[in-house]
């Protein structure tokens, strides 16, 4: 791919104003996780106290995952963006105020968060099925690419800024910039304009686009087997990794700032692959996808063997090359083979059975941390975190996917 095809996407005006609006969002979400996890332990210590907050978020953002997929698709997309942006933009302003104001208490972010998970299930059924109503299909690689180079660029950034912030002037400042974020993408996403769904795709009813596309979920089977794999991948994520990490990192040399340069250590493999993979063909998406998830266990592993700085961060750093390998192919694998107008109730199935567990994770890893430690239950993760990657290519659905040659829209990208 040229340097110029790579950047084709961009001539697209309504690309453009999406591309900026993903890019503001971007810049506050990067900051928000370390500052929330050290917000939570600053005001209670513990991790279940964490993983509660967490899963406040997890829980509502799993049960409402398909009611988006349906708005999107009803509605449009862009306008159930800019509606759920506002909420979520609002409710983490009034959590970085409840910080900074040390009043915050631990039911108090716990609310905040569950309405802020509902706001995010409503809008990234929307948010992931609208790239291909913005350029044309054979543009959706680039397109891809073109939004994640400066998104991971900022996913460097971020968690170190975060980091220090923490350190110097508490996390409370780290979660208003996100909040304000959202309220500025929403204002760069006014100037996007697609068309609302054509009277012959209006659907019949909210329960009969829930039956269609769970008909389709169930007989596509690359689809479920990667989503049921991920089901459990992710809660061992948020458990081990993202839970008890911190709490890990409270207790050794790594400390706040060392965790957040973990963090970026990961965003820096998301830069770098996402670099890589614009002159890189990728026929097989799946198969390279879930051969590259193996190395997402490796931070766990490091971390429950010898959590030292340094190998910590070259582990992240791994880890980034291989999701953004996988982010790429199952996207590709989800907009060139999935029909656009079923493309969003997709994306909210795969959603719901990929973060259904996570809750489960965030409420599980705390107590079993406690109870059999901390770096012995990260090994265990980490080992079943490989394992799992690794079987879903037994599916021959998986493994020889290929890059679609035929449009599978009913109704054709804006030029």
């Amino acid at each position: 791919m040229s340097d110029a095809s790579a950047l084709a996407p961009l001539r697209e005006p309504n690309f453009r104003y999406y591309w900026l609006s993903r890019l503001i969002d971007r810049a506050g979400t990067t900051m928000a996780g370390v500052a929330l996890a050290f917000a939570v332990l600053e005001v209670s210590g513990s991790a279940t106290a964490l993983g509660t907050v967490l899963a406040a978020y997890s829980i509502p953002m799993v049960v409402f995952l398909l009611a988006g997929g349906v708005l999107a698709d009803r509605f449009g997309r862009t306008l159930v963006i800019q509606a759920t942006n506002v909420v979520s933009g609002l409710s983490q302003l009034a959590m970085a105020a409840l910080v900074l104001s040390g009043a915050a208490e631990i039911w108090q972010l716990a609310a905040l968060a569950a309405l802020n998970g509902t706001a995010t299930a409503a809008g990234m059924p929307a948010l992931a099925g609208v790239l291909p109503q913005l350029v044309p299909r054979d543009q959706l690689k680039a397109a891809n690419l073109v939004l994640a180079v400066p998104e991971n660029a900022l996913m460097v950034l971020g968690p170190a800024v975060s980091g220090v912030l923490v350190v110097v002037v508490g996390p409370g400042w780290a979660l208003a910039v996100d909040g304000a974020t959202y309220l500025l993408a929403t204002l760069a996403l006014t100037r996007v304009r697609i068309p609302r769904p054509a009277e012959g795709q209006q659907s019949k009813g909210a329960i009969a686009d829930l039956r269609e596309g769970w008909t389709y979920f169930r007989s596509t089977t690359w689809l479920w087997v990667v989503v049921a794999a991920f089901s459990l991948l992710n809660a061992i994520t948020s458990g081990a990794f993202n839970t008890l990490g911190p709490v890990l990192a409270t207790q050794t040399d790594i400390g706040e700032a060392g965790w957040g340069l973990i963090r970026s250590a990961q965003a820096v493999g998301f830069l770098v692959c996402s670099l890589m993979l614009i002159r890189i063909s990728f026929r097989r998406p799946l198969l390279w996808g879930m051969l590259a998830m193996v190395l997402n266990g490796l931070p766990m592993l490091v971390l429950g063997l010898e959590p030292v700085l340094v190998a910590a961060m070259v582990a992240a750093f791994l880890a980034g090359i291989g999701s953004q390998v996988f982010g790429l192919g199952w996207d590709l694998a989800m907009q060139e083979h999935v029909p656009d107008e079923m493309l969003s109730r997709a994306y909210s199935y795969d959603m719901l059975g990929s973060f259904i567990a996570i809750p489960v994770g965030q409420l599980l890893f705390g107590p079993l941390g406690l109870a059999f430690g901390i770096q012995q239950v990260m090994v265990v993760a980490g080992v079943a975190y490989v394992a799992i990657s690794l079987l879903t290519l037994v599916s021959r659905s998986v493994r020889d996917l290929p890059r679609a040659t035929t449009v599978v829209t009913t109704t054709p990208p804006p030029s």
